[in-house]
């Protein structure tokens, strides 16, 4: 039976006009909204912090979502900063997915979807969502 605990508390960021939600929970990151932070380095800090502090004891298995409806080319820095953190936790031998969520007539968000599976080397899943 592997570990049901990293030992760290949730991590939740609020939604914002400009910003998504952050939440991490038991094995479980979900990013949603749209992502056009005046800084992403500064916005994505904190959860790239508590990334790393999760690497030192990931769960055996680790889901990630991304449902994102629009994000800044610094946004999509910053998430590839995100899904390196988990390629690292992937190469210790722990579950690791990624669930890119996509509108079906979203062809932006299913290019950068489909640009982060040829550059990431983890299970990554492209779902439709209704609009």
């Amino acid at each position: 039976m592997g570990n049901l605990s990293s030992g760290l508390e949730d991590f939740f960021i609020e939604r914002t006009s400009l910003t998504p939600l952050i939440r991490f929970k038991e094995g479980r990151l979900d990013i949603e909204g749209l992502s056009m932070p005046k800084s992403s380095i500064e916005f994505y800090k904190p959860l790239l912090d508590y990334l790393e502090k999760y690497s030192k004891n990931p769960l055996e298995s680790t889901k990630v979502n991304i449902k994102l409806d629009c994000f800044s080319a610094t946004s999509s820095k910053s998430l590839l900063d995100v899904f390196r953190k988990f390629e690292e936790i992937h190469k210790t031998k722990r579950d690791v997915v990624i669930n890119w969520y996509y509108k079906e007539n979203d062809e932006n968000i299913l290019a950068a979807g489909e640009d982060y599976q040829s550059i990431i080397r983890l299970p990554f899943k492209m779902i439709i969502i209704g609009d």
